[in-house]
């Protein structure tokens, strides 16, 4: 069956950007003109998946009103006959096929991935998580699809990172196959003690699962921070084969991460730049204000 469903885990405080998040989910902060979460559903219709189940949490209404009508609004500008505008606000009313569901206690990636287990059913279904962009101009999540659809197996994004910040991520134990760009991944450690990870491969925030990872997820014990991490399950599937094992994907193209504020900046710049409407201005006054700075 094609994969149709895409799950966005949206339930997280927000934390690092206190006090912009006080009242305003973290995936609302804007990168450049629009929220972050946004590029999110835009990339999982870009690879064919039209039905997105987000998992939220409490004070994240704005979430739904983003992906809902704005009818007040649609109406002043089209009285004003601002067409763009009006087009623009539009789009986000009919991305996909938006559905909701609050995780309730944050328990972890795991558990918020685990309350999707009604919606997603039998089937196989990929994992977005808000935290990393990827550009349009890349293709990662469409290249798992396929691999997926290949092989019957889970499959995870993984990247090269410097080994001195494997620490911060789940990082995968591999083996090589016969694509340069696609690993039977062996085992996954979640933030391993600096100077332990087996790997500088490092999962990144895209997966297509199989169905059988809820049966290992409710059988998973909290694991590092004291949450049930999706990480800890795949190394289960990873070593006993269930749902045909996991493959790595590693990307080698443009990644935006929005995780903390210096990163979060520079995703803003980068994709700004490339902009034809603001990359050349801004450009312009990046050097000059480099210059002298």
């Amino acid at each position: 069956m094609p994969i149709s469903k895409a799950v966005i885990p949206a339930a997280g405080l927000g934390t690092r950007f206190l006090p912009a998040t006080k009242a305003m989910p973290k995936e609302m902060l804007p990168v450049v003109d629009k929220p972050a979460i946004q590029y999110v559903v835009e990339e999982a219709v870009s690879a064919g998946l039209h039905d997105v189940l987000m998992i939220t949490g409490r004070n994240k209404n704005a979430l739904e009103n983003h992906f809902d009508r704005a009818t007040e609004l649609e109406a002043q500008l089209l009285r004003k006959g601002d067409k763009r505008r009006l087009q623009e606000v539009e789009l986000s009313n009919h991305l996909a096929n938006m559905h909701y569901v609050r995780q309730g206690d944050p328990l972890g990636l795991g558990h918020a991935v685990l309350r999707a287990q009604m919606h997603v059913g039998k089937e196989a279904f990929a994992v977005l998580l808000g935290d990393d962009l990827i550009d349009e101009r890349d293709v990662l999540l469409q290249r798992m699809i396929d691999i997926h659809d290949q092989h019957g197996t889970n499959v995870v994004a993984l990247m090269e990172v410097d080994p001195a910040l494997a620490h911060l991520y789940g990082v995968a134990t591999i083996d090589k196959t016969e694509h340069d760009d696609v690993v039977r991944v062996t085992g996954l450690v979640e933030k391993p003690a600096p100077g332990t990870a087996p790997s500088n491969l490092a999962v990144i925030g895209r997966y297509v699962l199989q169905p059988d990872v809820f049966p290992v997820l409710e059988a998973t014990t909290a694991g590092s921070g004291g949450e049930i991490q999706l990480t800890d399950a795949l190394n289960t599937m990873a070593a006993t084969q269930i749902g045909g094992g996991v493959l790595g994907v590693i990307f080698r193209g443009r990644r935006y991460d929005t995780g903390d504020r210096l990163d979060y900046l520079k995703a803003i710049v980068q994709i700004a730049a490339t902009r034809e409407d603001l990359g050349p201005d801004l450009m312009a006054w990046l050097k000059d204000f480099v210059a002298k700075a």
